[in-house]
């Protein structure tokens, strides 16, 4: 009887997988170009770009927001590398998220994934000869992962913060076929996540500041949430094919994703990884009551490799 129950749920996961679908890659029109408020993609959208420049920047990050949040996510961190680290960011509004196209709709993850390659383009276009780094936060860092497993970011290195990979394997075949389902019976019902009683973060002030700005998420979309985890699902099976240097961030208070998946995948990048683990760090590593820490570890990070090369 409990085969026979397993059989007929797993059918009904794999059939309710197959019925969803999501937008693939959007066709390539014109090349990529980074304005300045504004990412121009080959499709001929423009995604909203928050930027920061150094005066004379040694190094560009190109910074990767998380699920339901937006550019502003790196307003902090930003500045401060700016300032302190030489260092120019550019931030996107991932498509449905902040003001960009489609907000609150799941853009799928194909066309996520030539955002993020556009991006590095425009921004290697607009900075000849400096080092570009992705940073990529929660989802952000998902979708870094899952474009670098596909085929070379041709980036300088990546950073991963609080890694966005509940999802795959790493999440239990309950949730998959929940979600697998939810989103076809329901695919515009949306979720608050207030009943799931998680913190993101140890910093009140700045959840009480996204729970009042209009650009951030409150209410989710079930297909959204089935979007994201097959995302975090793609970046975990495939952290092998991550073959990028990088930098993991993640904090052991993290109360979003779970650490024993951040662990594993830290641990099956094929690249020359480092990994930072902050015993006070939440899942909002870069706004945390310790984030300068985390502003540091990437600057000096970033130092460090560019030292390296030179030496070369």
């Amino acid at each position: 009887m409990r085969y026979a129950l397993a059989v007929v749920s797993l059918a009904l996961g794999l059939f309710a997988s197959a019925c969803v679908t999501f937008p693939g890659a959007p066709a390539a029109v014109a090349p990529p170009v980074l304005a300045a408020n504004a990412l121009q993609t080959t499709d001929g959208r423009y995604l909203p770009v928050a930027a920061w420049p150094a005066e004379s920047p040694g190094a560009v990050v190109l910074a990767l927001h998380g699920m339901n949040d937006y550019s502003n996510a790196f307003a902090m961190p930003g500045a401060w590398w700016a300032e302190h680290a030489a260092i120019t960011t550019y931030a996107i509004d991932q498509r449905g998220f902040g003001a960009a196209p489609g907000a609150g709709f799941w853009a799928g993850a194909e066309a996520m994934k030539a955002d993020l390659r556009a991006a590095v383009a425009a921004v290697r276009d607009a900075h000849p000869g400096v080092p570009v780094y992705v940073v990529g936060h929660s989802m952000g860092a998902a979708v870094v992962m899952a474009a670098s497993a596909d085929a070379s970011l041709h980036v300088d290195g990546v950073i991963l913060a609080a890694p966005g990979v509940w999802g795959g394997s790493a999440l239990p075949l309950t949730h998959r076929l929940s979600a697998n389902l939810a989103a076809v019976i329901a695919p515009g019902k949306t979720l608050t996540g207030e009943r799931a009683g998680r913190q993101a973060s140890d910093n009140i002030d700045v959840l009480r500041a996204m729970g009042a700005d209009p650009k951030v998420i409150k209410a989710t979309r079930i297909d959204a949430v089935l979007g994201v985890v097959r995302l975090m699902g793609e970046a975990f099976d495939n952290a092998d094919g991550v073959c990028n240097d990088a930098l993991v961030l993640m904090g052991r208070k993290d109360d979003i994703i779970p650490l024993s998946a951040m662990e594993h995948v830290a641990e099956n990048l094929c690249g020359d990884v480092d990994v930072r683990r902050y015993p006070d760090g939440w899942h909002l590593l870069f706004r945390d009551l310790q984030r300068e820490r985390v502003w540091r570890d990437v600057a000096a990070w970033i130092d460090m490799r560019e030292a390296d090369h030179a030496e070369q």
